[in-house]
């Protein structure tokens, strides 16, 4: 069963969730491209920022920049 809490998690838009004050959050994705396993860096509203090797280096980059890391499965 899905709490509502959940429920609404899945029901705001990304353009939503980046306006209700979450500018200083990003999040970090696992994508493959051309075979390999990267991790992708977007703002809280869904805008692409970067692509790195390694996990770590995504976390480590979203904190210098002053951002809270957030992990997307």
């Amino acid at each position: 069963m899905i709490s509502k809490l959940e429920q609404v998690k899945r029901s705001i838009s990304a353009r939503d969730f980046g306006i209700l004050g979450l500018e200083n959050t990003a999040y970090i994705k696992a994508v493959t491209i051309d075979g390999k396993k990267l991790h992708a860096i977007h703002a809280a509203d869904g805008t692409p920022l970067t692509i790195v090797a390694e996990r770590e280096i995504a976390i480590a980059t979203v904190r210098q920049h002053e951002m809270q890391p957030a992990s997307v499965h």
